[in-house]
């Protein structure tokens, strides 16, 4: 009995394992005559060459654009094709116009002879090639005339014509914000908003048949099984005029002090949307590149724009008053320690706000004093700022705050006092500037976001709302008192040249050491300005940080300037500054004359003289002017007269990389294909109007 039941339990296994390897050749058949459709959205990856038949597969979507918040286009996808004909189905009649045929590839594939083009296609058809390559990354404006060649005209089945579709990433504004822009590339990690919102941009693959033809597997003749979903655009917050002041203003003083690297970050007070974010560093040649995001990623000692958050402890600790005086005698010694500060006979007895305006570094002394018999109620009250957190940005790359607990590794006698002039901590230019945009606003730590929006076929699935990290950091009372120390800086202390005529400014100059390598302080600087405008009333904060200057050091001089000339750029050009500026309406019928070249700054000039509504899309030396609901339109003239493209029934992708090329700007309602557009196809082309496509 026994040996009966272990014969049976043999057959089993042996059954169940003849089902198991059936099952698994039936499954290899299948994929080598069908292939692998999709995993995980991404295209299916050859294998082994000796495959035959015909499988599915992938067809990678055009990737959503980044755009800035007036729509400009930062970041987007030209569309590319690759051009092949299957001259196995072209019949004998057909083929003998492979003589117009070859003299339109020598046009515009010059790199063959109209005779070699003949002779290399008459061969290959006596060989029945099924594939055979024409040209790869072709443009679109070139693949329309293409698709109406002798014999491609007469399509895929006829003709053999076959196009494959692919993209490239593509920055109209070159290196505008480059680094927070982003990429994604096949064995890097992603960078910027481009990694961060890889899901959202990336779109749905869609399929094709391909047939193993010339070892290799090769596009069916056909259409596709299923069309790709195109990914959906971004848009962000950066506002490209600002941006492409902070940049100009940011690589002006870099050039001019020799220094190794900076950032510029301009953000919204009231939201944290961050308007403008420069990084630039000096690169092998001395120019300077968009490499490395310092203003997310790079954490340093902040040196005296610290001295913000010891003042704020001390007050909300009850520990001292902004009136309270403090002996400033210019230099102060812990253990075998000395810090000095820049005047060197020091200020004489003043009171902790003018220590605090003229940044003297009697703040180390007046620290320790208050704290040395509990320091960690120090770190404490740091951290309660929101100083040690993370900002939980929406682009990778951020670093933890570095903030020391009493008896961590490197705690040493030194280190409250250190830490009370911005040592021995360190932070990103944006983590400090979100402590100081906290006190601009009230006391709301606010967490900074690039984006605010997603869009698809021109519709919102997603909006991005202002986001709380701590509601108050600290009280009122304090609050007051250090905004009326910011801005006693730029009134009488170390940023006084930095005054602006039209706004108050409230700020705090730095200037540290810069730590080498973990073998301590080193001989190059840091300069650093932080603050916000109009003080009043605060808008936006902004840091600008500058490091390794070589002609100067200090905060003022060097990223102070940088404040003031972004700051009074960005104020000019608000329009809700400036109450009767920029109102008067232009009736409709109102001859309005083209201006000619080089006139784009004087007519702004004369427009704002005399109250004229006005917006400027791009920037040329040369315009033109058109009338648009009651405000005039400065658009920069192209080279030669064109024509509005004709983009009805293409697919939205098509229509808008052929209108963002030929300098429109498009608007989108509906889904689909374009069925209509708002101007006619033909007509003089002005560069920088709006175009709106419906779509069904």
């Amino acid at each position: 009995m026994e040996g009966q039941r272990e014969i049976m339990i043999r057959t089993y296994v042996l059954y169940i394992t003849a089902v198991v390897v059936m099952l698994v050749i039936i499954g290899r058949v299948i994929a080598i005559q069908y292939g692998n459709v999709v995993v995980d959205n991404r295209p299916y990856v050859e294998g082994d060459s000796t495959r035959s038949g015909s499988k599915l597969d992938s067809i990678i979507p055009m990737r959503g654009r980044i755009l800035a918040d007036d729509g400009s286009v930062l970041v987007t996808s030209i569309p590319l094709y690759d051009i092949s004909v299957d001259l196995s189905v072209i019949d004998a009649s057909l083929f003998e116009e492979v003589d117009s045929l070859a003299i339109m590839l020598e046009r515009y594939f010059p790199d063959k002879s109209r005779v070699d083009w003949e002779r290399e296609l008459t061969y290959e058809r006596g060989k029945k090639n099924k594939y055979h390559r024409i040209a790869r990354e072709v443009k679109y404006d070139v693949i329309n005339e293409v698709r109406n060649f002798p014999i491609f005209r007469e399509g895929k089945l006829n003709g053999g014509y076959i196009e494959e579709k692919t993209s490239q990433r593509h920055m109209p504004y070159g290196m505008l914000a480059q680094r927070t822009l982003g990429y994604t590339r096949e064995g890097a990690k992603p960078v910027g908003l481009e990694g961060s919102f890889n899901d959202w941009l990336d779109g749905e693959c869609g399929l094709m048949m391909k047939e193993w033809v010339s070892n290799g597997w090769k596009p069916v003749t056909g259409d596709y099984v299923r069309d790709p979903v195109d990914g959906a655009d971004i848009i962000t917050s950066i506002d490209v005029d600002i941006q492409d002041v902070a940049e100009n203003e940011l690589k002006r003083m870099l050039e001019k002090q020799s220094a190794a690297h900076g950032s510029v970050i301009l953000m919204e007070v009231e939201t944290g949307f961050i308007k403008a974010i420069a990084n630039l560093t000096m690169g092998s040649d001395s120019g300077y590149y968009e490499t490395f995001n310092h203003a997310v990623g790079t954490r340093t000692d902040p040196g005296s724009t610290f001295k913000l958050a010891s003042l704020m402890a001390l007050l909300e600790d009850g520990l001292a008053d902004i009136t309270d005086t403090v002996n400033a005698v210019g230099s102060y010694r812990f253990y075998n320690h000395i810090t000095r500060d820049h005047r060197r006979e020091g200020y004489g007895r003043i009171t902790l706000r003018r220590a605090f305006e003229v940044s003297s570094n009697v703040f180390s002394k007046v620290i320790n004093d208050a704290y040395k018999n509990q320091p960690q109620k120090f770190v404490d009250r740091l951290k309660s700022f929101g100083l040690a957190d993370s900002l939980g940005l929406d682009i990778a790359g951020e670093p933890m705050p570095y903030i020391k607990d009493v008896g961590e590794n490197g705690w040493s006698g030194i280190t409250l006092p250190q830490m009370a002039i911005g040592y021995e901590v360190e932070l990103t230019p944006l983590q400090m500037l979100a402590f100081y945009n906290a006190v601009a606003n009230g006391g709301e730590l606010i967490r900074p976001q690039f984006v605010r929006e997603i869009r698809r076929d021109g519709k919102t699935v997603k909006s991005f709302e202002k986001q709380v990290i701590k509601e108050k950091i600290c009280s009122d009372i304090t609050l007051a008192k250090v905004r009326e120390c910011l801005e006693g800086v730029v009134e009488n202390g170390t940023g006084k040249n930095l005054q602006s005529a039209n706004f108050k400014i409230g700020g705090k100059t730095g200037t540290a050491k810069i730590v080498m390598n973990n073998t301590g302080y080193g001989d190059d600087y840091q300069a650093s300005f932080i603050g916000y405008f109009p003080a009043d009333k605060p808008k936006y904060s902004l840091s600008v940080v500058i490091a390794g200057p070589t002609r100067q050091i200090y905060g003022a001089e060097v990223s102070g300037t940088v404040f003031t000339a972004i700051a009074n750029k960005v104020y000019s050009s608000s329009p809700e500054y400036h109450p009767n500026y920029n109102q008067a309406q232009i009736p409709d019928g109102t001859s309005l004359p083209e201006v000619k070249s080089g006139n784009l700054k004087s007519t702004k000039i004369a427009l704002d003289k005399i109250g004229i509504r006005h917006t400027e899309v791009g920037g040329s030396e040369y315009v033109a002017v058109a009338r648009e609901s009651g405000r005039l339109r400065l658009i920069p003239r192209s080279a030669g007269t064109t024509t509005v493209p004709d983009v009805v029934g293409m697919a939205l992708n098509d229509a808008i990389y052929l209108l963002e090329n030929a300098g429109l700007r498009v608007k989108v309602s509906g889904s689909g294909k374009v069925t209509d557009q708002s101007q006619r196809p033909g007509m003089q082309l002005i560069k920088g109007t709006a175009i709106e496509l419906k779509l069904g």
